[in-house]
């Protein structure tokens, strides 16, 4: 701990990241267990359930594209607060909801309510805490967003049964987002530049003074242009958003409930087992994530992950060759003739699926997934988990795996198991540590906000693809070449992305100033890994 930092600080600044990050993965994953009674209720056809799932997409693209201009004018604390309140509104839509249409609406506001949140909390954070704390607290986000799409299992699982429970489902996610505002009370505030540093002086330990004299004032075409090397910063930035988007991480996880019953999970109640374990295996991942991020240090992670990333989805892909392997969930619009929300486990919903794997956050955020439905064929999104469908005793399920093929079906599943710890503690957490690191203070946000908006649109791109290059090319070489893209990603990450792991915001700033490190990825290694020279800033710089 800095000395003369008063310790609740540190508490408060680490509730800020947890809570906004559990607030953004409930979000995520609430619809998976809203939809099936949605659809009940309302009689969704396919395209109303994607309609549904895609506007949470929409609403957080709008954000991340006028959301930096928000966070850099009013500030970070400002910002975060005001994503709370339209939170609360979309919410409120999302529970007294009557039509399909203001249930569209409110997941659009509430989409653009945690997109905007993402940004200014992981900001928010990094330049509130110093060097030593500042990759636990900002990844803290990540891990928040792994533990909410795990309540929202919970709930979603508690609250099928009841009458109206998706409406319950919705408006619980305020409490996080309540909880965070009053934390955000006691903290300093940044709603201009000169209360910011001022407030900031305690709690860098030295390093506001730093970052306030002799500052220089950016344009959003600078982020495009060679001064202050920007242009670089921008180029690290906007290749760990798409490679962590092109290796196809949603899809592979859309994909994980089909190896799920592959390997034997049939009943519901196996299925939701598996799918908790799965989320249990990105906590722990993301856990180790936190605990090394600071001791490794972010390149170190970053290859590490995406090499893992590599294999493991390549695996799947060669598996899939010997092993064929079920097209995934059917969507089906199942009239509400009953008027009752039937559950998990009634044998009236639909055969052929199983209780959604893990999402992916994201960053993204910020890094969802969406479930668009399709028949006989599975249609990953991003933006939130698959609906929570059970399987039907009464109907014919999937036929049990060959003995031949058995431990080719665990081998795929032990490939999944990695594949998602090592996005985890790799692209899930690292990403938008780095972004929050990299770009000068007086840019900072509008730089997250436009890296952040092709994170989203990449996330979009290669789920809307992902049918037609599985009808194209394959199953197995679309996994074969989400492997070759996760190559491409390791080589951009070592001659690229800089380490900066112990430095201050000022000195990562002196860094990317002084030498393009997309030139001198080999400056300075030592038995630890690959380190970059520190740049002393003295009060007089």
């Amino acid at each position: 701990m800095t000395p003369g930092r008063p310790p609740p600080v540190l508490t408060l600044c680490a509730s800020v990241s947890l809570l906004g990050g559990l607030t953004f993965g409930y979000e995520l994953a609430v619809i998976s267990g809203a939809l099936l009674p949605l659809q009940l209720d309302f009689g969704l056809s396919c395209l109303e359930q994607e309609l549904l799932v895609g506007s949470l997409l929409l609403g957080a693209l709008l954000a991340s594209l006028v959301g930096g201009f928000l966070i850099d004018c009013y500030g970070r604390k400002q910002a975060i607060l005001g994503s709370n309140l339209v939170l609360l509104a979309g919410s409120l839509s999302l529970g007294l909801a009557g039509s399909l249409a203001w249930l569209v609406l409110g997941r659009s506001v509430v989409g653009f309510a945690i997109s905007l949140s993402s940004m200014a909390c992981c900001i928010y954070v990094s330049e509130l805490v110093g060097p030593r704390q500042r990759g636990v607290l900002v990844s803290l986000y990540e891990a928040g967003i792994t533990v909410g799409i795990l309540l929202s299992y919970a709930l979603n699982y508690a609250l099928a049964g009841a009458p109206w429970g998706w409406r319950h489902m919705f408006g619980w996610a305020t409490a996080p987002a309540a909880l965070q505002s009053l934390s955000l009370l006691f903290l300093p505030a940044d709603a201009d530049e000169t209360a910011a540093h001022k407030d900031l002086i305690p709690l860098q330990g030295g390093e506001a003074p730093k970052l306030g004299l002799g500052r220089s004032q950016y344009s959003f075409l600078d982020l495009f242009r060679t001064r202050d090397n920007m242009r670089g910063r921008t180029t690290v930035g906007l290749g760990l958003v798409l490679f962590q988007q092109l290796t196809g991480q949603p899809n592979v996880l859309s994909y994980a409930s089909t190896i799920f019953l592959s390997v034997g999970f049939h009943g519901g109640s196996s299925a939701v087992l598996a799918s908790v374990g799965l989320g249990a295996v990105k906590v722990a991942a993301t856990l180790i994530a936190m605990g090394l991020v600071d001791r490794a240090g972010r390149r170190a992670l970053l290859l590490a992950g995406c090499a893992l990333m590599a294999l493991s989805v390549s695996g799947i892909g060669l598996v899939s060759f010997a092993v064929p392997m079920d097209s995934g969930p059917s969507c089906l619009a199942v009239p509400n003739a009953t008027g009752q929300t039937s559950f998990p486990g009634d044998p009236h919903l639909l055969q052929g699926s199983s209780l959604p794997p893990m999402p992916r956050t994201n960053e993204d955020q910020r890094e969802p997934i969406l479930f668009a439905a399709k028949k006989t064929k599975p249609h990953p999104r991003s933006g939130a988990a698959p609906p929570q469908p059970a399987l039907s005793s009464a109907l014919p399920g999937p036929p049990l795996p060959a003995p031949g093929h058995a431990l080719l079906r665990w081998t795929a599943l032990l490939c999944l198991m990695v594949f998602v710890s090592a996005f985890s503690f790799g692209f899930g957490p690292v990403t938008w540590l780095v972004l929050s690191e990299i770009y000068p203070v007086e840019i900072r946000g509008r730089a997250f906000a436009f890296c952040n908006s092709f994170n989203w649109a990449a996330n979009l791109l290669i789920s809307l693809s992902f049918l037609d290059l599985i009808g194209t090319i394959g199953l197995s070489w679309t996994f074969l070449l989400y492997g070759l893209t996760a190559v491409l990603g390791l080589g951009f990450i070592y001659v690229f992305v800089p380490e900066t792991k112990g430095q201050s915001l000022a000195e990562i700033d002196q860094q990317f100033q002084k030498r393009r490190f997309a030139l001198s990825f080999g400056h300075r290694q030592n038995s630890t890994g690959i380190q970059y020279s520190r740049i002393e800033v003295s009060a007089a710089s």
